[in-house]
């Protein structure tokens, strides 16, 4: 009998015991319900089969990957909910768009979304979650799974799969519904417990637990102003005709892939140019404050947008909130004895307050330089006054948060939020998370402009989120206005840049699993040239060669 080592505790087990057996013997030990199995360093989902001597360890619902899992398995009894309610035909029809807080926001193609509606699809989840019906997998062909999907409507997914390299895939099987899934399931579906499916206007919000809590369903506070910028990105992608890779995928294969940037890039522009035009129209407003976590393009956006304010005769001049850190001696630490760069306390807000107060009255000014090499503010002579047309673009984390800028007056600010939002999906049911686009999007650019390894950008990554959600994201709806910089060439463009760098993370390094599961979705997309991209394109300020400083 298989041997399996658990805490340093070796037990013998029955040759074809399932992994969800195990994991019940330890799950008071857990605090949170296990998703999945570490076994011999390999991740390994419950409803697979003991067969040989190893090693586990056990995944979560707190943990990123058992989150993800619990997240994925919802989203399929979601859509099987709603092809028992609506019609087996609309099983390709009802597309997951994008994830706004812990809500998946989903629409319906050939039905019409009621309250009514809305209310028998939850209350079939709540039946398929109270008769625990078991989620298997079987192998495929990749021939008879494009079949399969055949028949099934789903075209997204056999658009998907006719650039797939690999000659077998996984798919899931949920009663009599099949689909394929991008990562691992829970072998059953009492395994959900908590959820809300509500109505949000002409489609359906499907809520689950935050990773941070989740044994419990909070709600969070709405998000119309983010809601309303993704949305609009998925109507563009519509307008294209690209709602997923499969499409494209053949738009590159087609050749007309540089017609899609040149009208992604003028869409962008176009934006960019609406948001200039308010500002201009706010005649008081001196202060363009822009804000947006990691490797959201901020840079190329200031510079396009300060091109479009000049073109209403204001001349903007660029500030960095970086320039207005406290001496690193006198920056707050974390728990670990490291430096929090990125809490509001590593600002000097009085001093920046004083500045900026001091143009507003049209006084001189001399601003301040951050020294990183030194961790001191040096003065270095840039002098700046404000005349009628002069207007300070400043972008940093902090810029939304009214206490950074507590002593100016509110007519003299206009906030921008600004995100890579990315609405593209894998297909119907797979959505393509947006932090897994600025992820790869940081990963090329540390790279190229500070020499960071994959490993090292990927290992900072947790931190960095913990940052953003601590810093950013509570201030986004206080904008005026949101950009999503998320361009739906961008990941194809990445791709051939990111791939040698997400290599180079060797097995047992603790990096290697993220490394592994980007680049298995990277897989997914045929290669774009980054030669067809414009130079001002924000896609530059990552993969190199923009005309800005970036």
């Amino acid at each position: 009998m298989p041997i399996i080592t658990i805490n340093n505790v070796a037990k013998e087990y029955k040759k074809g015991t399932k992994f969800e057996d195990i994991a019940k013997e330890y799950q008071s030990e857990c605090k949170y319900r296990i998703a999945a199995v570490l076994f011999n360093g390999k991740i390994r989902e419950l409803m697979k089969e003991v067969k040989k001597d190893g090693e586990v360890s056990f995944l979560t619902f707190g943990d990123n990957i058992g989150h993800k899992t619990m997240r994925r398995t919802a989203v399929m009894m979601f859509v099987k909910a709603i092809r028992d309610v609506a019609g087996k035909d609309e099983a390709s029809a009802a597309k997951i768009e994008f994830l706004i807080s812990n809500s998946y926001y989903c629409t319906l193609h050939g039905a019409e979304v009621t309250d009514e509606l809305v209310k028998k699809i939850s209350d079939r989840f709540q039946e398929l979650i109270d008769k625990k019906i078991p989620i298997t997998k079987s192998v495929y062909p990749i021939d008879d799974a494009i079949e399969l999907f055949k028949k099934m409507g789903m075209t997204d997914k056999v658009a998907l799969l006719k650039y797939r390299r690999s000659s077998e895939i996984n798919i899931y099987k949920l009663e009599d519904f099949y689909d394929y899934f991008y990562g691992y399931m829970l072998p059953n579906t009492s395994y959900i417990e908590h959820y809300k499916i509500s109505r949000h206007g002409d489609g359906i919000m499907l809520t689950l637990p935050s990773r941070m809590n989740p044994d419990k369903l909070v709600m969070s506070e709405p998000r119309e102003k983010l809601f309303n910028t993704m949305k609009l990105a998925s109507e563009w992608g519509r307008m294209m005709g690209i709602d997923n890779v499969g499409d494209l995928n053949n738009r590159v294969c087609e050749g007309r892939i540089n017609e899609m940037i040149l009208i992604q890039e003028s869409l962008q522009e176009r934006r960019i140019g609406e948001i200039a035009q308010k500002i201009q129209e706010r005649k008081d407003v001196k202060f363009v404050m822009i804000a947006g976590p990691s490797s959201s393009g901020k840079t190329s956006f200031a510079n396009r947008l300060s091109i479009q304010l000049r073109t209403y005769g204001l001349v903007p001049h660029p500030i960095s909130l970086d320039n207005y850190f406290v001496d690193r001696e006198l920056t707050p630490l974390n728990e670990d004895g490291s430096y929090n760069f990125e809490c509001l306390g590593a600002m000097d807000i009085e001093k920046f307050n004083e500045d900026m107060s001091a143009l507003l009255r049209g006084e001189e000014v001399e601003l301040p330089e951050f020294n990183f090499i030194t961790g001191k503010r040096e003065m270095n002579g840039n002098i700046i006054k404000l005349g009628d047309n002069d207007i300070l673009v400043i972008e940093g984390i902090h810029g939304l948060n009214e206490k950074m800028s507590y002593a100016l007056p509110a007519e003299s600010k206009f906030k921008i939020y600004i995100s890579a939002l990315t609405t593209l999906s894998i297909d119907s049911h797979n959505r393509i998370p947006t932090t897994d686009g600025r992820l790869l999007r940081r990963i090329v650019r540390d790279a190229r402009t500070r020499g960071a390894s994959a490993k090292k950008t990927i290992s900072m990554w947790a931190s960095v989120r913990a940052g953003e959600e601590e810093n950013i994201f509570p201030f986004q709806e206080e904008a005026d206005e949101m950009f999503n910089s998320a361009q739906i060439y961008e990941l194809a463009v990445i791709k051939p840049f990111a791939e040698p760098l997400l290599f180079s993370i060797e097995k047992g390094e603790p990096e290697y699993y993220e490394a592994k599961r980007l680049l298995k979705f990277l897989d997914y997309f045929v290669s774009v040239d980054s030669s067809m991209l414009p130079r001002n394109s924000i896609c530059r300020e990552f993969v190199g060669g923009s005309c800005f400083k970036v």
